[in-house]
């Protein structure tokens, strides 16, 4: 049982390790040394617990994956836990702060993206159907505007919430906190005309 326990937490070292190291390098030049020097242990360490740099990037994906599926657990479903897009704009507010506290889901993001890695896991359309499914639910309300498909709807909040991380490292005076809010304030008129959500956590 000590040896398990031992070997779980190496792994857990080694799968932020290499977030941090996936996130500042990229894929193709992060290296198994960099990655196991910052955990703390040998090269063959790593080897003995994944096999090879994308076994990683494939457990940070994952370990990602599920940072993000544990948003929509903790939101809840829009018919008891309120109106579907004030759902969404919670969300949304909820994965800027994962991703500006959690290095292993900017990484996965980041994998995502990477031309260098095939990547096996896709955030963005994880966010993406969760998205279309709460703008759908608000579609069967009418709540959205009138002719607004809500996948279309759907992918403009995913394309600005996912942008604005590189926005906040441009024009660092400008959080992206405060540029979700300023956001969402231009774009949910045009969703939903009659006042559906709010975007009171701009002020929080």
């Amino acid at each position: 049982m000590v040896k398990q326990e031992r070997a779980a937490r190496t792994r857990e070292s080694l799968v932020l390790a290499a977030a941090e190291v996936f996130a500042a390098e990229g894929f193709a030049a992060a290296s198994i040394a960099a990655i196991s020097e910052r955990a703390g242990v040998t090269s063959g360490a790593v080897q003995f617990h994944f096999d090879g740099k994308p076994a990683l990037a494939r457990a940070v994906e994952a370990r990602a994956a599920r940072a993000l599926r544990r948003i929509a657990e903790a939101e809840g479903e829009p018919e008891s836990a309120g109106a579907p897009l004030k759902v969404l704009v919670d969300a949304t507010y909820a994965l800027l702060e994962l991703l500006a506290a959690d290095v292993v889901v900017r990484a996965g993001f980041a994998l995502g993206a990477d031309a260098a890695h095939q990547s096996l896991v896709d955030l963005r359309g994880q966010c993406r159907v969760w998205a279309e499914e709460l703008m759908a639910t608000a579609d069967r309300a009418g709540l959205l505007a009138e002719g607004l498909a809500p996948q279309d709807a759907a992918r403009v909040v995913v394309a600005f919430t996912a942008g604005l991380k590189a926005l906040g490292a441009v024009e660092p005076e400008w959080t992206p906190r405060q540029a979700l809010g300023r956001i969402w304030t231009v774009v949910l008129p045009g969703i939903a005309p009659d006042g559906a959500a709010t975007t009171e956590q701009e002020t929080d």
